[in-house]
């Protein structure tokens, strides 16, 4: 009996629980429902929640469901149920609305931060407070001051209640000392030393750069990246068995010192002594054998072994077998202390592309995109022609981001569709600028161009320039695709105004009228030939610090000439990118003359080989030679206004603006027929800087000069001995004025006459 009347109580007590203001309820047809207590719930949303209508028989069971939904919306604190008449009333209270939320104290956040954060927890103005998420939210907060080092931030919470059912919320901070790591040590290292091992890391201690790099802040993604990086380290070297016992990171009882201990067991060195294939080989063991860049009796690196994997499966992918598995398994032999692999090669089905969707251009048409993708539908799946199309659509700079996905087709095992999904930039601009350099002083500038114009791909710009040296007036436009097979098409007509008596060269003015057409046809994917004619005229000025030759040329052939000009050229371009290469090569050859028929004659031959590569993470060398000869012919000496010029922020950095080469008298530059320029650099991010690809720092040589005749006559011959040299650091920025340049260079074999210049920049957009 006791255990009857213990479980009636339990039962009674649970039905309290769920259905307390429905108790009792006596089955009735409901002939309407009335809601009571709702000021922000519209009725119709409570109908919405109750799983009873009207016409439907009530009862308790009905009732406890519907009081259990309309709580489970999460927008009342108290529901009830009564009835008056068959007629269904709903008692609801509320559950208040945020209606603002204040951020005190804090400083390394700015509000909008938080509040994101807190939004994330489930808090943010206009939504309906639940204090059970209060907790979440101080530790979302606490989360983000924790990942920037603050261990000691406090975060207190104030719930005031303001009319119209309605609270504020405030949440206040302190936020301490941020935590700093004071030591880091690595125990069990014996083949190098702690601190070779410590420059893998990115996480440091305090130094001279880390107030701004916070790399002297603990972080738990960034310690487990630079354990992966230890841990290369040593594979990278043959120590296969290299094991990272334990770490330990721990923090000073006031949480503003950290102190991280790393244990480590190095093993021994191996060497490869045997690779073999298994699988299903769909291309020779052979050609794969050449793709591999390890070999029997080399030093085993982790590194190799994986390019070499990518490798072989990018062979198999341009053949289609996009899903290849290659898996080197190793078999140490601990006694020898080498190890064979054994790569089990599963190429996987081949497969083909069914379809190409494009995606995200509003602006630009498909057939833009389209005509620059060199993987085809319905054509083998090849990882070396969709990689291409992605290079070739980032050269357009018609697009911020473009992405490639692969998604398999439902229902084929051999298909795949290529959604190629772009995020377009703004191709046109309006631009008004002020620009500085140390050559040409105060540069403005405007320009109006589209270089996507009505997203056919076609280029137009009207451009003006105005500098104390030269005034430009241009119009540009340019149809890369004039014919379906990617010949380019453009026209250009133009005014340019030089005046030299500024600079520390041969003094005259000059002004350039003509327009002209020019042709590019590509020869295969990277090679492409270019010519182009054209017709100018130009007029020529002289003052009293004109040099001799100068005035000799005017009195000899007048001051007004006419030039019917063409060019021919040809360039290989490999290069990743046009705009912040990193690997590849380019190689330019081209011509201008002045053809018969006009009132100038005269040839320019230049030649140019820029070579990059990267050398060591993020470090690359860039590597460039130029090289130009003119002359005239016909009975006809070179024009002066056509010699070549070097010296400056882009050929020789340390000496003046086109200062080398052949002086007349009064010690100005004269140019010369002759140039040969070339640079060594290496190019690394600056520090703070890492996912910014546009600002570059860099530790340069370079080496050039002109040859020509000198103001007694003579010409002089081409030797590398009178190679003008300097070294030096500088800093390049592609901002969205315009180039920035700055250099600071030191010439190596400075001699009486030459225009020095140490400090060299550049500022703006000069056209």
């Amino acid at each position: 009996m006791r255990f009857n009347n213990t479980s009636k109580l339990l039962s009674a007590l649970l039905a309290a629980l769920f259905s307390a203001a429905a108790l009792a309820i006596q089955p009735f047809v409901i002939k309407d429902i009335r809601v009571e207590g709702a000021q922000r719930t519209e009725a119709g949303t409570v109908f919405s929640y109750l799983p009873v209508k009207v016409g439907e028989s009530m009862d308790d069971d009905k009732a406890a469901a519907a009081i259990k939904a309309l709580y489970a919306t999460g927008f009342y604190s108290d529901v009830r149920l009564e009835v008056e008449n068959d007629v269904l009333i709903v008692f609801l209270v509320e559950r208040p609305a945020i209606s603002q939320i204040d951020i005190n104290g804090a400083k390394e956040f700015t509000k909008e931060n938080l509040k994101d954060g807190l939004k994330s927890a489930g808090i943010s103005e206009a939504k309906i407070f639940d204090r059970s998420i209060l907790d979440r939210a101080e530790k979302e907060i606490k989360r983000q001051y924790t990942s920037r080092g603050f261990y000691s931030a406090k975060v207190t919470t104030t719930v005031t209640p303001i009319e119209r059912n309605r609270i504020s919320l405030t949440f206040t901070i302190e936020e301490g000392e941020v935590s700093k790591i004071v030591d880091i040590n690595i125990i069990g290292a014996s083949a190098f030393s702690e601190s070779t091992l410590l420059k893998e890391f990115e996480l440091t201690t305090g130094g001279w750069f880390t107030w701004f790099t916070k790399d002297d802040q603990y972080s738990k993604q960034k310690l487990s990246g630079d354990l992966e990086k230890l841990k290369s380290y040593y594979l990278n070297r043959g120590y296969l068995e290299f094991n990272i016992e334990s770490t330990q990171v721990s923090i000073t009882p006031d949480k503003e010192k950290i102190y991280i201990t790393v244990n480590i067991t190095e093993g021994p060195v191996y060497k490869v002594t045997d690779i073999k294939f298994q699988g299903e080989l769909k291309i020779s063991e052979e050609e794969m054998r050449s793709l591999l860049l390890f070999k029997s009796g080399e030093t085993f690196s982790r590194q190799k072994i994986v390019d070499s994997v990518k490798r072989i499966s990018d062979r198999l992918g341009n053949d289609g077998y996009s899903f290849a598995n290659i898996n080197p398994v190793p078999e140490p032999d601990r006694a020898s202390k080498t190890a064979s692999f054994t790569m089990f090669v599963d190429p996987g089905r081949r497969v083909h592309i069914r379809r190409i969707n494009v995606q995200g251009n509003s602006r630009t048409r498909d057939e833009v995109i389209r005509r620059e993708m060199r993987q085809l539908e319905s054509a083998w799946y090849s990882n070396e022609k969709i990689a291409r199309s992605k290079e070739r659509l980032e050269r357009t700079s018609f697009f911020e981001d473009i992405t490639v996905d692969t998604p398999s087709v439902p229902g084929s095992n051999d298909q795949v569709d290529l959604n190629v999904t772009v995020k377009e930039r703004n191709t046109g601009s309006l631009q008004f600028g002020v620009g500085y350099s140390s050559a040409e002083k105060l540069t403005i500038s405007a320009s109006v161009s589209q270089a996507n114009i009505f997203g056919s791909g076609n280029q137009l710009s009207f451009r003006v320039n105005n500098s104390t040296i030269s005034k430009a007036y241009e119009v540009s436009y340019l149809n890369p695709y004039w014919t379906v097979d990617g010949i380019a098409r453009g026209f250009d007509v133009y005014q340019r105004d030089l005046n030299t008596s500024t600079l520390t060269t041969g003094s005259y003015n000059s002004t350039s009228t003509g327009v002209g057409a020019r042709f590019g046809v590509p020869v295969t994917e990277y090679d492409g030939v270019n010519f182009g004619l054209g017709a100018e005229r130009t007029k020529l000025g002289l003052d009293a610090a004109s040099p001799q030759r100068y005035i000799d040329y005017v009195n000899t052939f007048g001051s007004k000439s006419d030039t019917l000009r063409g060019s021919l050229g040809f360039s290989r371009d490999t290069r990743d990118s046009i705009y912040f290469p990193r690997s590849g090569y380019l190689i330019e050859i081209g011509g201008e003359m002045g053809l018969p028929g006009g009132d100038v004659k005269f040839y320019r031959l230049q030649t140019k080989a820029q070579y990059l590569r990267p050398i060591w993470g993020p470090i690359v060398l860039n590597v460039n030679a130029e090289f130009g000869y003119a002359n005239g012919y016909g009975g006809k000496p070179l024009p002066f206004f056509k010699n070549f010029y070097a010296g400056g922020v882009d050929s020789v950095r340390g000496y003046q603006q086109s200062t080398l080469g052949p002086l007349d008298i009064n010690n100005q530059a004269l140019g010369g027929n002759q140039r040969f320029v070339a640079n060594a650099e290496f190019l690394f991010p600056l520090p703070g800087t890492k996912s910014d690809k546009s600002v570059r720092l860099s530790v340069f040589a370079d080496a050039g000069n002109i040859f020509g005749v000198d103001f007694r006559g003579n010409r002089q011959k081409f030797y590398i001995n009178d190679m003008k040299t300097s070294v030096g650091v500088a800093v390049s920025w592609f901002s969205p004025v315009g180039p920035l340049k700055f250099s600071l260079a030191k010439p190596l074999n400075v001699r009486p006459g030459d225009q020095i210049e140490r400090f060299q920049f550049l500022l703006g957009r000069v056209f």
